[in-house]
């Protein structure tokens, strides 16, 4: 009875003591760790100005008001946000010699990552609903996807997305910790819940259900939707074909991006450091944080014929601008 009443006791020290995590992901500070920052930095800077671009032609061009744009400036703030999230710190962290992270400020990066990837699926799914709409049923389209719903959709994906990561965070902050080491380059739930020094089977039970609503669900909505719009295309003409797959051909290039970078983070953290080596597991992990957020403007840019004529507009207006001054 003493040695357990000691030993709750010395978990709840260790707990009360945890306020600074050690990021052991990074290794030691190199000379390689500036060639690093550098790479972070530019892969950053060009994640903001891809995305912001992207946001400004969207509200600029009145062309582009129409619902699936609307997503995709939705789309676009959360890839800002998950870009946020990890890279200034890790950035940091990079040139810093004590690699570490304060508890509040892991739990709220924590937080923000989980949303991210929960709202850019969410957001995708409405994109998705929108061309299964847009193609099996155009000429409902307008009466369907009115901008009171889509406003709609979007409110109920950021505010579950927003809520359901809520409560995971404060299901991990109730665990007593027995180490204040993180094995990764960002904090974790998986790695937070390791740390633990009591049973997490509550947060692994929840962890489950948030994977099959979160993911099993929309990933079931997506390829439901895609599959209705292949057999309307296999039944239509070759030009009917042509412009439905130049529609949704952006959409499912950013749809497998995601699905690629949430499978290398599940790889990522499931195989042996013994295996693979450290490093490897870390850019894995990032993956999902850094693909989308990179890629998705610039797809939607290159491969939109809509957006790409917005973006001539935008800046043939802001060229007449400057000469007319």
């Amino acid at each position: 009875m003493i040695s357990l009443k000691q030993s709750e006791r010395k978990m709840e020290n260790v707990h009360n003591i945890t306020t600074t995590f050690v990021l052991s992901g990074f290794g030691k500070t190199t000379s390689v760790a500036y060639f690093y920052f550098a790479c972070s930095f530019v892969l950053y800077a060009v994640t903001i100005l891809v995305n912001v671009f992207l946001i400004a032609v969207i509200v600029l061009e009145k062309s582009l008001h129409g619902p699936m744009y609307i997503c995709l400036c939705h789309l676009a703030v959360n890839e800002l946000c998950g870009s946020t999230a990890i890279l200034p710190h890790l950035m940091a962290n990079l040139l810093s010699e004590s690699k570490t992270i304060s508890y509040s400020a892991c739990f709220t990066q924590l937080f923000f990552i989980y949303t991210y990837g929960t709202a850019e699926l969410t957001v995708l799914t409405v994109m998705a609903y929108d061309r299964y709409v847009a193609i099996c049923n155009p000429l409902r389209y307008g009466s369907i996807m009115t901008d009171t719903k889509t406003q709609k959709l979007l409110l109920f994906a950021w505010t579950y997305s927003l809520l359901i990561n809520l409560t995971v965070v404060i299901l991990s902050l109730r665990l007593p910790l027995c180490s204040s080491t993180i094995d990764k380059l960002f904090c974790d739930n998986v790695t937070i819940m390791n740390l633990s020094c009591v049973d997490s089977s509550t947060n692994n039970i929840y962890g489950l259900f948030l994977i099959v609503i979160s993911f099993v669900i929309p990933l079931i909505v997506i390829v439901y939707s895609y599959l209705e719009i292949l057999i309307v295309c296999l039944k239509a003409s070759k030009e009917a074909q042509a412009k439905a797959l130049n529609t949704c051909l952006s959409h499912l290039l950013s749809f497998f991006i995601f699905i690629i970078g949430a499978f290398l983070v599940l790889i990522g953290n499931r195989v042996k450091s013994e295996i693979v080596p450290g490093s490897v597991i870390s850019v894995l992990s990032l993956s999902f944080l850094i693909m989308p957020p990179l890629f998705n403007p610039i797809i939607y840019g290159m491969k939109t014929e809509s957006i790409k004529t917005g973006i001539k507009n935008v800046l043939r207006k802001r060229s007449t601008s400057v000469s007319g001054k």
